[in-house]
């Protein structure tokens, strides 16, 4: 069983690496970062070109108070980054999902982030 859960985790890494090596974040449009664990949603501007994350947010209890199903968690994750990104100017930005299959949790994510105005 942990073979099998280590063979997914590395071939997620290598689809997130072969993602990477060809989109890149500037500060005028940064790359959105993804990652899902089990419970939580995790959302974050990066400027790969300064190598720093400029602002992130989580469904962990600080960032977003949401309760209840993980796909209302994603939804109030992609809303509350595009708030964030619209206070610090940022309109465009490159989505990374990170590896992941656009679906489920991903995809509630990014709508939710393009309903409340961030362009990618």
């Amino acid at each position: 069983m942990a073979n099998k859960q280590a063979f997914k985790r590395d071939a997620r890494l290598k689809r997130a690496g072969r993602v990477r090596r060809k989109i890149k974040g500037t500060a005028e449009r940064p790359r959105l970062v993804v990652f899902k664990s089990l419970n939580h949603v995790y959302a974050q501007l990066v400027d790969d070109l300064q190598q720093k994350t400029i602002t992130g947010v989580s469904s962990l209890k600080g960032s977003v108070n949401v309760t209840g199903k993980k796909m209302d968690k994603a939804k109030a994750v992609g809303t509350a980054i595009a708030e964030k990104a619209k206070v610090m100017g940022i309109k465009k930005v490159v989505f990374d999902r990170s590896g992941y299959l656009y679906h489920g949790k991903i995809k509630a994510l990014a709508e939710a982030a393009r309903k409340a105005g961030l362009e990618f």
